[in-house]
């Protein structure tokens, strides 16, 4: 398959994912609306989507004009049936893309969060990949609805973290992609600080290497979903 990375800035990047998509065969590109040059190929091209985190926000419309575009072309994406997968900020605009509700929460949630699979998420042929209830790395100080039609796949107690909308449109809110070194970047950012850097840093070295393995395994579903769907227009 031809897979498809669309960025955010360099804080955000497909991190552990690159590795898993090439060992498993796959071809990766990176590109990013906000660079304003042409993608590798033609967007249309591409066989799966990844779309990733970044400092911004779903609704920063008038300082990151090229969120627009990005959000239309979201639009036509789950509209063709190509499968996508958003993280963080990409979940927000898949779910923005689809007509639902984007927004703040009332305190950001940021660290690690118990989160648990709903019923459907259990059956979810890429969320079903994962224990039914496990500890997730959040960075987010934004919420979203579900959209129209989507099933809630997961929640934490502050909110939603994960849908699928049809059979090829997937989103979770936490970051399954995050690798040691990205969050000790995260940490060392002045702009958007955690609330403990150094505990933050400590947990997450005692916790990442089963994490990292729990997001193998997401990114091995979406890419075997993915390739079903392949195979089921071929």
């Amino acid at each position: 398959m031809q897979v498809l990375s669309v960025i955010h800035g360099d804080e955000a990047r497909a991190e552990l994912f690159a590795p898993a998509i090439e060992e498993g065969g796959h071809r990766l590109d990176e590109w990013s609306f906000s660079w304003g040059t042409p993608p590798p190929q033609p967007l249309e091209s591409y066989d799966a989507v990844l779309v990733f985190g970044g400092a911004m926000h779903a609704d920063h419309d008038d300082s990151h004009p090229w969120l627009v575009p990005e959000t239309r072309w979201l639009e036509q994406l789950v509209a063709s049936g190509t499968p996508v997968l958003g993280i963080c900020l990409g979940v927000q605009l898949l779910a923005r893309a689809a007509g639902a509700w984007v927004g703040p929460l009332p305190e950001p949630e940021i660290g690690w969060y118990d989160v648990e699979l709903t019923d459907v998420g259990l059956d979810d042929p890429v969320l079903g990949a994962l224990p039914q209830t496990f500890e997730a790395l959040q960075w987010h100080h934004y919420t979203y609805g579900i959209p129209a039609g989507a099933v809630e796949l997961a929640r934490s107690a502050a909110c939603t973290q994960a849908f699928r909308l049809g059979d090829t449109c997937w989103g979770v809110q936490f970051h399954p992609e995050v690798t040691q070194p990205q969050l000790d970047g995260w940490c060392a950012d002045p702009s958007d600080p955690p609330p403990d850097p150094d505990r933050l840093c400590a947990e997450t070295a005692e916790k990442i290497t089963q994490w990292n393995e729990l997001g193998r395994t997401l990114c091995a579903a979406f890419l075997a979903a993915a390739e079903r769907v392949l195979a089921r227009a071929a």
